[in-house]
């Protein structure tokens, strides 16, 4: 995509419902699938959802409108899809530096929570970014190549990211971790900050820096996808044991007796294959909208799949079991819905 191939102007053809309607449902749709269908966020605490909604939300509609604006495509959105994780959980909630709240440390070492940042860093650029992105896209297909927001739409976008963001800070550090937890407030070392800000300038450089996305210059005749259903079988596969391991992320103790390097090293080279396989398919001239939904479709299928794992390895209420079947089912029922009205279109924006 060409920075002359968007509109430019989110009032030019569009006012009301049908301007805000995309930028209503991106904010909610990236806290409700990496959150809620997961079951990160339960039933029995909901309201924590509302600061989801502004961070996860507003940040990744953040990045939606720059990586459109930038003219990029989805290897940039993927890139401050780390930039986001990195500042949630080292800088805001800075559960990557934080000692961990259960008592079994597993993977800490230099005063990181190595297998947890780069469980996070894995899950929330993918679940929290890319798939709502795609999502919402998919659902509004004709405003694909718009800007949904106006300047002014950004500075509101950022103030909301940033209230969100204070908000989470001290939910967490000052709250959960004295509440909930029984742990004292923490406080990092000021370098600890200082890492985690230049990651964060660093990634959004280099999303910034990629070349731009222009339709059909990367598409590659030689090169086969599987058919669309096959795609999204192999993205659940490979998505579920990620989400799954969100307890092992958290220093359980649930592999004590495996050397978490050996831990970091299948998971790095677990990332390193999606990656490769969707930089693959997507290059090729066949991929299109059915494929681009089965990519959905699998991660969605596969957060919820890993999150009933994490549900029975972690304790949760009987209504929290309840609630998630229920939301499950209703998300999957949309989109058997949205899949069966797609046609294959190619050659736009991955």
């Amino acid at each position: 995509m060409t920075k002359s191939s968007i509109t430019n102007s989110p009032r030019s053809t569009h006012s009301g419902a049908a301007r805000i309607s995309p930028i209503v449902t991106l904010i909610v749709m990236a806290p409700v699938v990496s959150e809620l269908l997961y079951g990160a966020v339960r039933i029995s605490d909901i309201p924590i959802l509302l600061i989801e909604v502004f961070t996860w939300g507003c940040g990744a509609l953040l990045i939606r409108e720059s990586v459109r604006r930038w003219g990029k495509g989805w290897k940039s959105m993927l890139l401050m899809g780390l930039a986001l994780a990195v500042a949630e959980e080292w800088v805001m909630q800075q559960t990557s530096i934080a000692p961990f709240v259960a008592l079994h440390a597993y993977g800490r070492f230099w005063g990181v929570n190595w297998v947890y940042f780069l469980w996070a860093l894995g899950y929330e650029s993918v679940w929290v970014v890319l798939i709502p992105v795609q999502l919402t896209e998919l659902l509004f297909s004709s405003r694909r190549n718009e800007l949904w927001l106006c300047t002014r739409g950004m500075v509101f976008a950022a103030a909301g990211f940033l209230l969100g963001a204070c908000a989470a800070w001290y939910g967490w550090t000052q709250r959960a971790r004295v509440k909930i937890f029984h742990m004292p407030p923490y406080s990092p070392p000021p370098g600890y900050l200082l890492i985690g800000v230049v990651l964060v300038v660093l990634l959004v450089l280099g999303a910034y820096a990629l070349p731009a996305y222009r339709p059909g210059q990367y598409r590659n005749t030689s090169l086969s996808v599987p058919p669309a259903w096959l795609a999204g079988l192999i993205f659940c596969g490979l998505g579920t044991p990620w989400a799954a391991a969100a307890l092992v992320g958290w220093g359980r103790g649930s592999l004590p007796e495996v050397p978490f390097g050996s831990v970091l090293a299948a998971g790095l080279s677990w990332a390193v294959l999606t990656f490769f396989l969707v930089g693959r398919w997507t290059a090729c001239e066949r991929w299109g909208d059915q494929h681009r939904f089965a990519l959905v479709f699998g991660g969605v299928l596969a957060c919820m799949l890993g999150g009933f794992w994490v549900f029975r390895t972690g304790g949760a209420l009987r209504i929290d079991w309840i609630g998630k079947a229920v939301l499950n089912m209703i998300a999957l029922f949309g989109l058997f819905r949205l899949g069966s009205s797609l046609t294959n279109t190619k050659g736009t924006q991955a």
